[in-house]
């Protein structure tokens, strides 16, 4: 059993990651965790991040400024610590040599030896006679390995063999004269503006400031790499088309059903119904350039548009949210109340009347009917990001998880705090609403649950926090519908009805990554322990019913003489059926399935999908790593 334990402390990251109590003042405090970390993998001589502009060696070790606008020091070269932005720069006195490898080539002469000259343009080159020759430090194949776009050069005081280098890539350090590099950007908070594009369920992915599409894999632990995105291709293609056709530059779109919305660089929005044949155009706004788009997944009509803040704008209210109910045909300014500053992204859950936006202060969440018009919400900052920042902000598909990305730091998640208010109960697989199934694993997001009942029967409580609890269902249900009552510190009170089926697989999945287990080893898969050609894989799944012999809800499953399941069980590679060698409840666990099989002989590199199939009944489909 001891090969599952931390399997099953990754599946239950909930109940100590998510959300912490009310604090005695009565603010919600919330705590993000941090999915996805600021280090990119471009194929350098290092880990990379976003630009940095300055670099000199200090008393503390090295200093840099970031094409941010902020100032770090390493003294380690491993950790960095944020220093004031009135930090002094010192100045660059211009150094020339006899000669240059390149155009515009920069000069850096070591301190401490006269003909020790260093050069840096697409390359870093090195000179051992004070310019008059030059040797190429960092090409290979045609290109730098410390990545484009060089913008400084440092050489230590004392030690002309140690030198570092900024540009568009970060920072790479040498300690003997160029000869070989290393980066120093693995834990350097400087990612430039991400975008979510997607958040787990699909692939991780967010778009940078300069259109750089990056993705963070299942089980990724060391940084983000570089993506081909269909998605981010379609949005800048139809930004363009649409620039084109209505005669200004298009800065944010979003289609939905027959809807599509417009937004330009100059606050105006546009909206047609009919495949862009008319279209609808708010009047002048003089409000900043249209940053996004959010459009109610079920009614195209109904959307929110977020705006840039426009310096010394001539309005009462900021106007940087706009919301309308009728296809653009009236907007309505909603973000009274917000901070005089640029709103970056928006979502919302529009079954909850929960609004959250992204700005350049801070996150902020509201209450707002989407139904109609005419709201002046209450606007209150969601604490917790380390960061002023916030790039972006999405929630995921079941509404009980809220995604943002901070400028620097990279990707953070947490438990949606409008949950808080209206618990749903959902998938303890991954974390979605859909059919519950005899025996299933549960989740209430946002109520501790002391004690449940559903038809009459007591529900097996099997852990429970002030934001979340965990309970299974009992094998002997039957019927269509749950009516799931629940008793909490607050008293008690009946959830919205869920349909009951047989079967209703999941896999688990933590934050995109599927519990899968190398049966022989006992470890996880994922980005960096992929799967193997004929490897035995274990699948931790969720509701899969019934089991022979019966077993009771709320007990851990015995390790010998496991109960199998009942239903017919089947596993699915790349949409191709592969060999399912036995379907139990996983042994000392409560609620948990284990499916194993055997992975096909035939792999590539790369990608494949998995999903399993019971009594017909599809789960959710999980991306798998795998090489052969």
């Amino acid at each position: 059993m001891s090969k599952f334990a931390t399997v099953w402390n990754r599946a239950l990251v909930w109940g100590s990651v998510v959300l912490l109590a009310a604090s005695a003042a009565g603010q919600t405090r919330v705590d993000w965790r941090h999915v996805g970390n600021s280090a990119v993998d471009l194929g350098l001589a290092g880990l990379a991040t976003g630009p940095v502009n300055r670099v000199w060696y200090s008393d503390g070790g090295i200093r840099i400024r970031t094409g941010l606008g902020q100032i770090f020091e390493t003294s380690d070269y491993d950790s960095w610590r944020g220093l004031p932005v009135t930090t002094v720069v010192p100045d660059l006195a211009a150094q020339t040599a006899p000669a240059v490898p390149e155009d515009r080539s920069q000069i850096r002469v070591a301190p401490s030896d006269g003909l020790r000259v260093y050069a840096f343009a697409k390359f870093v080159y090195r000179s051992d006679d004070g310019g008059k020759h030059w040797e190429n430090l960092t090409s290979f194949k045609g290109s730098s390995i410390v990545g484009d776009g060089l913008r400084d050069l440092a050489v230590a005081p004392g030690n002309p063999d140690e030198i570092t280098v900024a540009g568009g890539a970060g920072v790479y350090r040498s300690v003997d004269g160029g000869r070989s590099w290393h980066g120093l950007n693995d834990s350097l908070p400087n990612l430039p503006g991400p975008r979510l594009l997607s958040v787990p369920g699909a692939a991780t992915q967010i778009e940078l400031a300069d259109g750089l599409v990056l993705e963070w894999q299942a089980g990724e632990r060391r940084s983000w790499t570089i993506s081909q995105n269909d998605m981010a291709r379609s949005e800048a293609a139809l930004r363009e088309f649409l620039s084109q056709s209505l005669g200004v530059t298009v800065t944010a779109v979003a289609v939905r059903g027959n809807y599509v919305y417009a937004g330009d660089v100059n606050g105006r929005l546009s909206v047609s119904s009919d495949g862009f044949a008319t279209w609808l155009h708010s009047p002048d706004p003089r409000r900043g350039r249209v940053t996004t788009i959010w459009v109610d997944p079920q009614d195209g009509r109904v959307a929110l548009a977020a705006f840039a803040s426009r310096p010394n704008a001539l309005v009462l209210e900021p106007q940087t949210v706009l919301h309308t109910i009728n296809g653009g045909q009236g907007w309505d300014t909603v973000s009274g109340g917000l901070p005089a500053a640029s709103i970056n992204g928006v979502t919302a859950d529009r079954a909850a009347n929960a609004v959250y936006v992204a700005s350049d202060v801070g996150m902020f969440a509201t209450s707002l009917s989407l139904a109609t018009l005419g709201a002046r919400p209450l606007w209150t900052m969601v604490p917790g990001l380390p960061g002023a920042r916030v790039s972006d902000v999405r929630l995921d598909e079941g509404m009980t998880q809220l995604w943002a990305t901070v400028e620097g730091s990279g990707l953070y998640a947490t438990l949606a705090p409008h949950r808080l208010i209206d618990p749903l109960v959902v998938s303890a697989a991954d974390l979605v609403s859909r059919a519950a199934a005899p025996g299933s694993l549960l989740s209430v997001a946002g109520a501790r649950v002391i004690s449940a009942t559903v038809g009459g029967q007591d529900v097996p409580v099997l852990a429970a926090n002030d934001t979340e609890s965990q309970i299974q269902l009992p094998f002997t249900l039957t019927g269509t519908n749950l009516a799931l009552a629940i008793r909490g510190p607050q008293g008690s009170r009946e959830l919205p009805p869920i349909p009951l089926q047989a079967v209703a697989p999941g896999i688990f999945e933590v934050d995109g990554s599927p519990l899968l287990l190398d049966t022989d080893r006992g470890v996880m898969l994922d980005g960096m322990n992929p799967a193997r050609s004929r490897m035995r894989v274990q699948v931790m799944a969720a509701g899969l019913g019934r089991v022979r012999p019966d077993w009771p809800a709320g007990t851990p499953a015995p390790a010998d003489n496991t109960p199998q399941v009942v239903a017919p069980v089947s596993a699915y590679w790349n949409r191709e059926p592969v060999e399912v060698l036995r379907a139990v409840l996983a042994p000392g666990f409560t609620g948990v399935y284990l499916v194993e099989f055997a992975v096909p002989a035939q792999l590539q590199y790369g990608v494949s999908e998995l999903y399993i199939q019971v009594s017909g009944q599809e789960s959710n489909r999980v991306r798998v790593y795998s090489e052969p």
